[in-house]
Parts: C-alpha cells; structure tokens; sequence
C-alpha cells in the first residue's frame, strides 16, 4: 500500500510560476504552501491546488522551509521551490518505488535539470546538481544558512535519477534581481568569517568565470555556458565588495 506524502513550498510574489509548480504534483496527498505575504496573486493560485496555506512573514529561506515542514502531516516529504516541477518519470518513482516499496532509506537525492533562459544547461556543473529533497520528516533538519539552504538527513540516503525540472532563470532581469539578492545574502553570511580586499576582489571573479566556463564545460552549452560564467563571475564579485563594504561599516 502507497504511502501518502506531503509537498512543501515556500512563495513570496510567485504567480508567474506557482501554476505549473502545483500542477506538477497535484497527485500527492498533501500540499503545504507557506507565503510570505505576496503581494500578487500567488495565494489565489495556491488555493486552486490547497487548502493548507499559511501566510508567515518572510524570515529567511531557512526559517521559511522548517515552518512549511511544521506543517506537513506526513512522514514523507517532497521540498520544492516555485520555478521547479515534477517531471512524469520522477513523479512515477516516488509513487511506485519511494512510496510503494520496502527499502531501508530515509531520504534521496535528486537529479535536477537546471534551465537558463528555456535551454537545459549540461556544463558550468549545472549538469551534476543532486539534491536532497525527498525525506522522511522524523529524520531531516534543516541547515541554517542564510542562501543555498538545504535538507540533511540522519540516515541512510539514495539516489534518484528521475529529473526534478528547475527553471531557474526565464530572462535577463531575473538574472540581474537574483545574482543581487544572493551575494546581498552570502555576503552577509560571510564577512565575519572571510576577508576581502584587493586581490580577491580582483582576481575571484575571473578565476570563477575559468572555473564554470572551462573546469566545469560551461562551453559544451555555448554563449548559454557563457553567459552563465559571467553570471557566476558577477556573482562573485558583488560578494567580495558587499563583504568589503559590510568590513569597512563594521
């Protein structure tokens, strides 16, 4: 017999993308979206999937995501953010594995398809993203960290090739807003711990862009791959001269 499972999200203005999301896995017994008073039509959206809604002021990616499981009523749980979706394969092995059989883990990874402006993005170690996202709730923390929050599980953890579909970025202002909001958030995170001056301020962001666009074969995927170094090498940069700022103040 099936187990049942919960999906938890969290949204903040996600009306765009929130559809798709829930379409994705309206089969699941449970879906818990948590909001952080969107000013759109994310919460009118959410309803037409869920009646389990809970408006939270927003307190960090973190914080958020362990309100959201507090929520779920069941031992098994699938985290999902607004721009990601549960492809018909992934769909079938939790339903018909994870669920339906009798195995000795407590959560998986899973293999994300990361796009970037609707192109599926092989290199820059996009092509290698594994996850865990798939848990039981009795066994899983989540880490406190400001950006790039995850699930660590006390147990033993599979592995899931079925795709989690990520459509991370759908245009160039997205990609401007995002790399903004994250090295505002890492930086914080960061400058009791790590210094920054003129070296690293000058030489981080080329070494990364080298890193993505030829260590990690970001040009198998062509100007996407470049595109996308250049995103990293920027991203890199604000951090170090956000840390340097957040020095100075300090």
């Amino acid at each position: 017999m099936r187990k049942p499972i919960s999906v938890i999200i969290i949204t903040k203005n996600e009306e765009k993308k929130l559809k798709e999301c829930l379409e994705s896995v309206k089969w699941a017994e449970e879906i818990v979206v948590v909001d952080a008073k969107s000013e759109d039509n994310t919460i009118k959206i959410a309803r037409e999937y869920t009646d389990k809604i809970f408006v939270h002021e927003w307190t960090g990616f973190s914080n958020q995501k362990n309100i959201a499981l507090s929520y779920a009523t069941n031992e098994w749980n699938l985290s999902l953010d607004a721009d990601e979706r549960v492809s018909h394969e992934l769909r079938n092995r939790i339903q018909d594995y994870v669920l339906s059989t009798t195995h000795d883990f407590d959560g998986f990874y899973v293999k994300r398809d990361n796009y970037f402006l609707g192109k599926k993005i092989r290199g820059c170690g996009w092509g290698k993203d594994f996850q865990i996202r798939i848990f039981r709730k009795s066994k899983t923390t989540i880490t406190n960290r400001l950006v790039h929050e995850g699930f660590k599980v006390d147990g033993k953890v599979g592995k899931i090739y079925e795709s989690l579909i990520h459509l991370s970025y759908s245009n160039f202002n997205e990609v401007i807003k995002k790399i903004n909001h994250y090295s505002s958030l890492e930086a914080l995170e960061k400058f009791t711990k790590k210094k920054s001056n003129i070296f690293t301020i000058i030489f981080y962001p080329p070494m990364y862009f080298f890193q993505h666009l030829i260590l990690r074969y970001g040009f198998i995927d062509g100007i996407y791959g470049f595109f996308i170094s250049i995103m990293h090498a920027l991203t890199k940069f604000l951090v170090q001269i956000k840390i340097w700022e957040l020095q100075r103040k300090s």
